[in-house]
């Protein structure tokens, strides 16, 4: 074993890991990021898309945000079912609708 070889329990390691995870969710919020209950959470995780849970969340239809950000329903419909994707122009006025960054209606990983 070289000098340089650390040997973790696996409670050590997922400790380790739920401090990282808790690091960048704390870099996030400082950033501007949204924090959601754990009922918000569970329903974000189950959304087919980011962009979907946002519209439900704030009470829209489709039809309703689709109007108000100058897109059709059937277009919206289809970003919300991950079919399209959005321009940068759609996703910024999506995201300033639902007072969210653009970053939080792209799907991660």
């Amino acid at each position: 074993m070289d000098d340089d070889t650390v040997t973790l329990t696996w409670t050590e390691y997922e400790d380790l890991v739920d401090a990282r995870d808790h690091a960048i969710a704390m870099r996030d919020v400082a950033n501007g990021a949204p924090t959601l209950t754990d009922a918000e959470l569970d329903d974000f995780l189950n959304a087919k898309t980011p962009l979907a849970f946002w519209r439900r969340r704030a009470g829209l239809t489709q039809v309703a945000l689709a109007a108000k950000v100058g897109i059709s329903q059937p277009f919206l419909a289809q970003l919300e079912a991950g079919v399209r994707r959005g321009n940068v122009e759609q996703l910024l006025k999506l995201a300033r609708t639902f007072g969210i960054r653009v970053e939080d209606l792209i799907e991660q990983g």
